[in-house]
């Protein structure tokens, strides 16, 4: 069963961490438990396979996997949004292909990664890409990772074909952001949605449609909250909810030295949580004790103020 693709897309759609319980394997049980949390935190949608989700360093057969369960449980209650993103055109289209045949609504793709890319053959590499989608795509910048942006002409030329419908950015410049929000205005279907979540607010409030949050894998029921209270002009709880994502994020994301801090703190808090182990796939690792210790204190002092906040337990 499949859920269209809402035009524009609003709201909360998790970056889904894929859980681990071995190199190469998955998490069957913990998947099943992060999904049934996320849904019941009355997230908008999911997306599987982005950064978040480590997609670059799972193998095909695990990706497919990740994507027939993920579809087969979520059963039609929200759309599934699939990252293809790959060096390799010919696996981006055989996973999107893969994904239509299992229900997904949509596929997330961010710039081939290893060579530079300059925007001339950034839109050529799209155009000769589209044919062989079955599905709408949204465009995923991610400049930190990629090397390379979605520049705003890119963009504008993107606007003109059909079946591209949105872009998630993950830049963290506002500028750059409020300016997608302004061309978004010659597209009613089309979705601008904020990747860090400290901006969420912001975004909103500059004409974005939602946020796609790697804290709402954590505690969806915030992240919603607070998209609520910011699409609605709440003030005041936009301001309340807003402080506790952004003490989210430097209490649990702080905590590791590299750049993988953010996923391991999130995999590390669901496995404090008992949703899902703590392990990533490699190059990287699960936090080690001392920094679990950490996560423990931390968890400690959120979980009081979100079950205050929020008026339901946060876990």
């Amino acid at each position: 069963m499949t859920t269209p693709l809402p035009a524009p897309l609003c709201g909360i759609v998790p970056p889904l961490i894929t859980p681990l319980s071995a190199r190469d394997t998955l998490d069957v049980s913990g998947l099943e438990r992060l999904l049934e949390r996320v849904i019941g935190g009355g997230v908008h949608g999911l997306f599987i396979l982005g950064t978040t989700g480590e997609g670059p360093s799972l193998s095909y057969r695990l990706r497919r996997e990740v994507v027939e369960r993920a579809c087969r449980q979520t059963a039609g209650r929200l759309p599934v949004l699939v990252g293809i993103t790959d060096t390799a055109p010919a696996e981006s289209a055989a996973l999107a292909c893969y994904a239509a045949e299992r229900g997904a609504a949509a596929v997330v793709l961010a710039p081939p990664y290893y060579q530079h890319v300059a925007q001339a053959e950034l839109r050529e590499y799209l155009n000769h890409l589209l044919p062989q989608l079955p599905l709408p795509l949204m465009l995923y910048n991610m400049p930190a990772l990629t090397k390379v942006s979605f520049e705003l002409p890119t963009v504008s030329w993107a606007m003109q074909q059909p079946r591209i419908v949105g872009i998630k950015d993950s830049s963290a410049n506002m500028l750059y952001f409020q300016r997608l929000c302004g061309l978004a205005k010659q597209r009613s279907d089309w979705s601008v949605l904020m990747g860090p979540e400290e901006l969420l607010a912001c975004a909103v409030a500059a004409g974005g449609h939602g946020g796609v949050n790697g804290g709402a894998n954590m505690f969806p029921s915030l992240y919603t909250a607070l998209y609520h209270a910011a699409h609605n002009g709440d003030a005041a709880r936009t301001r309340e909810l807003w402080s506790l994502v952004l003490r989210v994020a430097e209490a649990i994301y702080g905590v590791g030295q590299y750049a993988s801090a953010g996923v391991k703190g999130i995999k590390c808090v669901l496995a404090c949580l008992g949703v899902c182990g703590g392990f990533l796939e490699e190059p990287f690792h699960a936090f080690r004790q001392p920094e679990r210790a950490r996560i423990e204190r931390h968890l400690a002092e959120l979980l009081p103020a979100l079950e205050s906040a929020l008026g339901a337990p946060a876990a």
